[in-house]
């Protein structure tokens, strides 16, 4: 099996049995899964969907935000992971948008990766997600999936993973494919224990296969 074709087969088999996948973050505006999405860094999905209905309500938008004091802020994510360095990044990222992009939420990922809290990886899930560009973002799920499933080479570091996975996924599906990856990581090709009896592209892993 070539490596295009392990790309092609698993492509296929997610583009029938996911169709639309959708970021399990909740979020009302771009502004809003940019806070969601800094805060999720080393926390569960599930955790920043319970702090950030109250968050998103006291803080609707960038000005707001940057307005705030760190110890108002604190009080609405001290239950996720390091909440004092969110907290400082969370404010600082608003303050940017208002003062550096005039209240309006960058569209490119040298500006995104500007604002405080915000890596490679943050900044290109906010490209696939709020404006659907061709961008992949590596986070630990999509890492290791794509080391076991064979779509990379034995990849040391996730900007390896990130060139790789562009380079052979079509332009227009790279944004639904990030998706496919994590879910795919999250409930079933897990990592401790991954589900082979019941995953629908084993046929096409190359871990499944030796």
């Amino acid at each position: 099996m070539t490596i295009q074709e392990r790309y092609n087969g698993i492509i296929s088999v997610f583009s029938e049995i996911m169709p639309e996948p959708k970021t399990e973050l909740h979020y009302d505006t771009p502004f809003h899964l940019l806070l969601a999405v800094i805060l999720s860094a080393q926390c569960t999905d599930k955790r920043i969907n319970m702090v950030t209905p109250a968050l998103f309500e006291r803080f609707p938008d960038a000005p707001s935000l940057a307005a705030a004091t760190e110890e108002e802020v604190y009080e609405y994510i001290k239950s996720v992971t390091f909440p004092n360095n969110k907290t400082k990044s969370l404010i600082k990222a608003a303050r940017m948008i208002c003062d550096d992009f005039g209240g309006e939420l960058p569209s490119d990922i040298d500006n995104l990766m500007k604002l405080p809290g915000v890596g490679r990886k943050t900044a290109n899930v906010m490209l696939a997600v709020v404006w659907n560009k061709a961008a992949m973002a590596v986070d630990t799920h999509v890492f290791r999936v794509s080391n076991r499933i064979g779509l990379t080479n034995k990849s040391t570091n996730p900007l390896n993973t990130e060139k790789t996975l562009v380079k052979h996924i079509p332009a227009d599906i790279l944004p639904k494919a990030h998706h496919w990856l994590i879910l795919h990581g999250r409930y079933v090709c897990k990592a401790r224990k991954p589900d082979c009896l019941n995953c629908a592209i084993s046929r096409w892993c190359k871990s499944y296969g030796n």
